[in-house]
C-alpha cells in the first residue's frame, strides 16, 4: 500500500538513488555492489558558473566487496562517476580496499566508523558500506541456513526471528511460516 497522496502542494527538490546487488561468483565466493545517486529537481548554478541540470548527479558512488562463507570481506573497491569536490572527493577510493579482512557479522559499522569516520573517509560510501551486512545476510541466509543444518542435522532458529515486529515469536508470521519456533501466547505466558 503506497503513502497517501498529500494533504498540500508541493514541489520536488532532491533525489536519491540507492540499489544494491549480490552475485554468487565461480570461484565460490560473492559480490556485493552498492551503488547511490544524488540529483537536484530543478537546475543551479555552481560556484564554477557551470549549470547543474535537473537529474544531473552529483554524488554518484559505487562500492563493490567480494566475501567468503563466513561473511569476511576478501576484496573491496570504490569508485566514483560524481563527486561535488571532483578528485578531492574521488581521491579517497582507494583507502576503501582496507575493508579486507572485516567481518560483515562483527561490529562491521563500528568498525567502519572507527577506519572511515569523518575525515578519513567518504560520508557518502560510508552511508552504502552501512548496507552491506543486510544485503549479504539476505544473499547468504538460504544457503547458511542448508549448512548448519547439514552439519548438525537439525535446523537451528533462524536469526531474523524477534528481530522484527512482524516476526515475533507469538505472531501470526512466525506460527505459518516456522511453526516448530511459535511460541502461542508468549507474553501472557511471561506476566
Amino acid at each position: 500500500m503506497p503513502l497517501s497522496p498529500p494533504d498540500c502542494s508541493r514541489k520536488p527538490l532532491h533525489n536519491r538513488i540507492i540499489h544494491a546487488h549480490s552475485y554468487e561468483r565461480d570461484d565460490g565466493l560473492w559480490d556485493i555492489e552498492a551503488e547511490l545517486i544524488d540529483s537536484k529537481s530543478y537546475d543551479y548554478t555552481k560556484r564554477s558558473g557551470e549549470v547543474q541540470h535537473a537529474g544531473q548527479p552529483f554524488h554518484h558512488m559505487h562500492i563493490r566487496i567480494t566475501i567468503d562463507s563466513d561473511l569476511v570481506i576478501r576484496q573491496a573497491q570504490a569508485a566514483y562517476d560524481a563527486a561535488p569536490y571532483s578528485e578531492a572527493c574521488s581521491c579517497i577510493a582507494p583507502d576503501y580496499g582496507d575493508m579486507v579482512g572485516m567481518s560483515l557479522l562483527k561490529n562491521f559499522r563500528q568498525q567502519m566508523r572507527e577506519r572511515f569516520g569523518r575525515i578519513a573517509g567518504c560520508t557518502h560510501l560510508n552511508e552504502l558500506a552501512g548496507l552491506l551486512p543486510t544485503v549479504a545476510m539476505q544473499t547468504m541466509a538460504a544457503k547458511r541456513r542448508k549448512a548448519q543444518e547439514a552439519i548438525s542435522g537439525t535446523p537451528k532458529k533462524p536469526f531474523q526471528l524477534e528481530g522484527c515486529h512482524a516476526l515475533r515469536l507469538d505472531g501470526p508470521v512466525v506460527q505459518e511460516f516456522y511453526p516448530q519456533w511459535y511460541e502461542k501466547h508468549r507474553e501472557a505466558a511471561s506476566n
